[in-house]
């Protein structure tokens, strides 16, 4: 069994930034020569969304007024600042698991993988693609 893994730092514009991710995990599927295992998508920040779904600007917009719905950026909360972003990420969760088979990222016809900024003000933004099998 090996392990491989990669990290990508990226600059997002703020409140429900969209980033596709996908591109650069093919390529980290290919540079890791890996034909069947796992590949875990990880954002190591307490306020990081990684979505694994279709990418479609009428459906991004349909995600961003479900979050604004659910966790609105200027509701009632207790913790100060940015309650809104963490809530975000508890919903949505900081990663996904994806197969990899024939040296391939196993996403479905339509699916992709993208970040979803959940904080307001622009941030850097660290994910990590850790590729676990032969």
């Amino acid at each position: 069994m090996r392990i491989y893994s990669e990290e990508y730092e990226f600059n997002t514009r703020g409140e429900f930034d969209v980033v596709d991710l996908t591109p650069w995990l093919v390529d980290v599927v290919s540079r890791s020569g890996i034909k069947e295992g796992l590949m875990l998508v990880y954002a190591g920040h307490a306020t990081g969304v990684i979505i694994l779904n279709e990418y479609e600007p009428s459906l991004i917009e349909d995600i961003r007024n479900f979050l604004r719905r659910l966790t609105p950026s200027d509701g009632d909360y207790r913790h100060p600042i940015n309650a809104f972003s963490h809530l975000r990420s508890m919903l949505l969760e900081p990663s996904k698991v994806i197969p990899v088979h024939g040296g391939r990222l196993g996403l479905g016809t339509w699916q992709r993988v993208y970040w979803i900024e959940a904080e307001r003000r622009p941030r850097r933004r660290k994910v990590e693609a850790m590729i676990i099998g032969e």
